[in-house]
């Protein structure tokens, strides 16, 4: 029987999350990093956008904190030195109507808004600080039996590796007693 093993490693090439379905809009202004969304706005129509979110839709503030490596929040950091305000994460509630599928916008469906936008900052988060990885299942001789990549977080990829892991020992075992079963007739 093969002895297999699991190895979870970093993700470098991971995607950007911004670069998908997402509901919110991240609107960020900095000088030496392109963060958020590509927006084409001036620092004045963004902050025209702002109030108006927050009167007629969704809108979170957006905080980096850069300090040996940059991460995001909607709450701010208590380092003011390294800290401050970037931008804001906004939704209108046309678009919360069409992500939910509804005709008429509900309190509740804001509220959900609201942490729907908090856990796309979490992600984009963790993509800022290379938190994100993917797992190999290897066999005695180095070979790569199954991997998969792109796990925001390393618990939720060694997770998926255990699985995948078990699924191919438990697999094994069958294939063995399956033939062990055929040569004895």
């Amino acid at each position: 029987m093969r002895k297999l093993k699991l190895i979870v490693v970093n993700d470098g090439n991971a995607d950007n999350p911004r670069h998908g379905d997402n509901l919110g809009t991240m609107v960020c202004f900095h000088n030496r990093y392109e963060l958020g969304d590509e927006h084409g706005k001036d620092i004045e129509e963004a902050k025209a956008i702002y109030a108006k979110m927050l009167k007629q839709g969704v809108a979170l503030p957006l905080y980096l904190y850069d300090h040996g490596g940059i991460t995001m929040a909607t709450k701010p950091f208590s380092c003011p030195w390294d800290s401050g305000q970037v931008g804001f994460i906004y939704t209108t509630k046309d678009a919360i109507r069409k992500w939910n599928q509804k005709k008429k916008t509900t309190k509740a469906m804001m509220e959900q808004a609201v942490c729907v936008l908090e856990a796309e900052v979490e992600l984009y988060d963790k993509w800022l600080r290379g938190e994100v990885f993917g797992y190999m299942v290897k066999d005695q001789f180095d070979n790569i039996i199954d991997d998969c990549w792109g796990y925001f977080g390393e618990e939720f990829a060694r997770s998926e590796g255990e699985a995948s892991l078990k699924w191919h020992n438990e697999n094994e075992e069958k294939e063995i007693k399956e033939a062990n079963n055929i040569m004895a007739l």
